[in-house]
């Protein structure tokens, strides 16, 4: 059984529909690709999954079952802009880990362990805000794997970094799915895409229009949405959403 389901998901804002009958499965210790032209959906189908937002119509299923607050405890998210408490670095793993109720000495492991994941023990009591941007991000992806999370969504986690803090957040991401974390990765990023993705899905005008391998979508797309945005050309025709293709070696 998928970890996580999507079945018949939309979300509609001002009249306008933004996410359109989406049907995805995300199977266990996979790492899963979200790709697409700007504004197609993508974070807004990752907040969805995540139970951020509320679907106007279809539902999101965690092992089974409709999404509900226990089902969130098994997931964290990384947003492209780290959001950092007023408070030291340590401090900041410290509050996400009380809040999921773990104490004492599970905790001081807990967090010793992601700072030296992370490689920021130096700096373990600095000002979390006074951090560099990939520092920042390195916290953010370490304090939520600290949560020791079922699945791993990362919303464009390296957009605007430099190279090597864009390698560190890589590693720490290989890392987390090697030790069996379900990954859900945005990014526009073809070459992060071929490194650390299994599963591609692609979407254009909120729905799914291609699913497959990520080398065989990117290799031999078979949507024109997806070979549009592969050659850097604009594609605006609504009448794809209807029509998804699969790659052969599609693993859902």
């Amino acid at each position: 059984m998928p970890l996580l389901q999507a079945r018949g998901l939309c979300f509609d804002a001002r009249g306008k529909r933004l996410i359109d009958r989406i049907d995805a499965d995300f199977r266990p210790h996979r790492r899963t690709v979200i790709m697409g032209a700007n504004g197609t959906g993508k974070s807004l189908l990752l907040r969805l999954l995540h139970g951020l937002i509320q679907p106007t119509s279809g539902q999101v299923l965690w092992r089974g079952r409709p999404l509900d607050r226990e089902g969130r405890r098994g997931q964290a998210m990384v947003f492209q802009r780290p959001v950092m408490l007023r408070r030291s670095a340590l401090a900041n793993l410290r509050f996400a880990l009380a809040v999921r109720g773990i104490g004492g000495s599970e905790r001081k492991a807990r967090e010793a362990d992601a700072l030296d994941r992370a490689r920021l023990g130096d700096l373990a009591n600095r000002p979390a805000r006074v951090l560099s941007g990939g520092e920042q991000q390195r916290l953010a992806v370490a304090r939520a794997l600290a949560c020791a999370p079922g699945v791993l969504f990362l919303d464009e986690p390296t957009a605007s970094l430099d190279p090597a803090s864009t390698h560190a957040i890589e590693q720490q991401i290989r890392e987390a799915h090697a030790s069996g974390v379900t990954i859900v990765l945005v990014t526009h990023d073809i070459g992060q895409a071929r490194r650390l993705g299994d599963d591609l899905i692609f979407l254009h005008g909120g729905c799914v229009v291609e699913t497959g391998r990520v080398s065989e979508v990117l290799d031999a797309p078979r949507s024109e949405a997806a070979r549009a945005w592969l050659e850097g050309r604009l594609y605006l025709d609504p009448s794809s959403c209807r029509n998804v293709q699969h790659s052969r070696g599609d693993a859902s």
